[in-house]
């Protein structure tokens, strides 16, 4: 039976993180209590927290206490954006979340993985982006590498695998657009 990864021999790249272990464990301390135990209408508190973290943060956008960032020097968010209850930015690579966008509860924003074809499993980041004014809706995971295009809506519980064009509205596992996002006037 052939050995397909070898745990022990398993390394993080040096500059992997960003910045220091002890700026990371900071943040991860920071987050765990003053940012989580802050009540829901103290938006700009854990905006502050999060630029504070080197985190580029536009102009009234609202993110929630249960927010789960990894590494917030590695995240944007645009204008007027809205990030809610449960998301997980897991930001080993960059996260840009444009202007006017909305996450509902629980989406998972994934920039990691590990190269399960080699022995080693080293671990890769690969960016996401979210282009202004898309919703991605609630428990939709968004997969390392991906782009959504701009004004874009997501469907509760797909999963977002490849690049979503603008201005549809996708659906399932993967995610596919299914049709056009109209306004109504």
């Amino acid at each position: 039976m052939p050995h397909y990864q070898d745990l022990s021999i398993f390394t993080v790249p040096a500059s992997f993180r960003g910045k220091s272990k002890i700026t990371v464990q900071l943040w991860w301390i920071v987050q765990a209590t003053i940012f989580a135990w802050s009540p829901q209408v103290l938006y700009q508190w854990r905006v502050f927290l999060l630029r504070l973290f080197g985190a580029k943060i536009g102009k009234h956008v609202k993110i929630r206490s249960s927010v789960q960032v990894t590494y917030p020097w590695l995240v944007s968010v645009g204008d007027y954006s809205w990030i809610g209850d449960e998301c997980v930015l897991y930001s080993l690579g960059r996260i840009d979340i444009g202007q006017h966008v909305a996450l509902a509860h629980q989406v998972y924003v994934n920039t990691g993985g590990h190269e399960y074809q080699k022995k080693t499993f080293d671990i890769f980041s690969k960016p996401v982006v979210i282009e202004d004014e898309c919703w991605i809706t609630n428990d939709v995971y968004v997969a390392p590498g991906v782009t959504i295009g701009k004004g874009t809506i997501v469907s509760a519980r797909s999963s977002v695998l490849k690049d979503l064009p603008a201005g549809k509205i996708c659906v399932g596992t993967p995610a596919k657009p299914i049709k056009d996002r109209e306004m109504l006037a």
